[in-house]
């Protein structure tokens, strides 16, 4: 699995982290001040890169998490069919078959490139 450990005090809105085993896009980070005996928190929003579902956590700031390390890359548009579509990687001419919806399919096209995300050995299309 290709992740780093980062601190919650480093993290940023619009970056990343693995919450349940699932790379997640951080929504927002609220912290509070520490108290007279313990130390700060932080909760964190985010929602889910693959499948969509929201997520919230609270750590202390000194906590690490982790990281995911999230490729983006660009790719050509083989071949379509009604559930799936046929992807070329633009760069190591790897061939790769991705599950899409009605919705996408009709932004592609054959011979059209798209860019794709690749995290946790899982990719998704994100535009065409």
């Amino acid at each position: 699995m290709a992740w780093t450990q980062q601190e919650v005090r480093e993290l940023k809105e619009g970056r990343y982290l693995l919450l349940d085993e699932e790379p997640c896009r951080i929504l927002s980070i609220q912290t509070s001040k520490p108290g007279k005996h313990g130390e700060a928190k932080a909760r964190i929003d985010a929602v889910g890169l693959f499948d969509g579902s929201k997520r919230s956590v609270v750590f202390p700031v000194k906590h690490k998490v982790q990281v995911p390390m999230i490729g983006k890359r660009q790719a050509q548009v083989l071949s379509l069919t009604d559930t799936e579509v046929q992807l070329m990687d633009l760069e190591s001419y790897e061939t790769f078959q991705l599950a899409i919806d009605a919705e996408s399919r009709a932004g592609l096209a054959p011979g059209a490139e798209v860019q794709y995300l690749d995290a946790m050995g899982k990719r998704r299309i994100m535009r065409a």
